[in-house]
């Protein structure tokens, strides 16, 4: 081989290279930031990853809301898929909109049986559930077979602003 040649193969050798290592990375980081979701029922059977960040959605349960006493910002409450309820604590300002029996999604880990939640997002308003939720609620009623208090069971859909 002539040395033009040879400095052209380098060349395409070393693009190469950088491509597969800029591949590599993109995919890296796409599979850091992503969260898998999983309903009360899914983590109750032990499908959710341990010490994994996940998403945990469902409706909160009433009543279960409790503070602590010396740290303000830690709250313990439940959520539940009206199949399975999942303890949770957080540590954290809680969205305005938190409430009991609505829905929240929460990104966190599960730490034994307790889903520790490192963010937790409430619903906007009366008509809008998250969409993993509401799947998961649809889901369980059309199981079951029942069509009791349709409107709190199935949301209206998310409307996009």
């Amino acid at each position: 081989m002539n040395a033009v040649r040879q400095k052209k193969l380098m060349w395409v050798i070393a693009t190469l290279i950088g491509a597969v290592i800029a591949v590599a990375l993109v995919i890296y980081a796409i599979g850091q930031q992503t969260d898998y979701y999983f309903d009360p029922t899914a983590i109750h059977a032990g499908k959710a990853p341990q010490e994994t960040r996940i998403r945990a959605g469902g409706m909160v349960v009433r009543g279960s809301v409790v503070r602590d006493a010396t740290d303000p910002l830690k709250v313990n409450f439940q959520i539940t898929d009206y199949k399975q309820t999942v303890p949770v604590s957080y540590q954290g300002i809680l969205p305005d909109l938190f409430a009991e029996g609505s829905g929240v999604v929460a990104t966190g880990e599960i730490q034994g049986k307790t889903f520790v939640a490192s963010e937790v997002l409430a619903k906007h308003d009366e008509n809008y559930m998250p969409p993993e939720v509401a799947k998961s609620l649809k889901q369980d009623q059309q199981a079951r077979g029942t069509n009791t208090n349709q409107e709190q069971f199935i949301p209206a859909e998310p409307v996009n602003q």
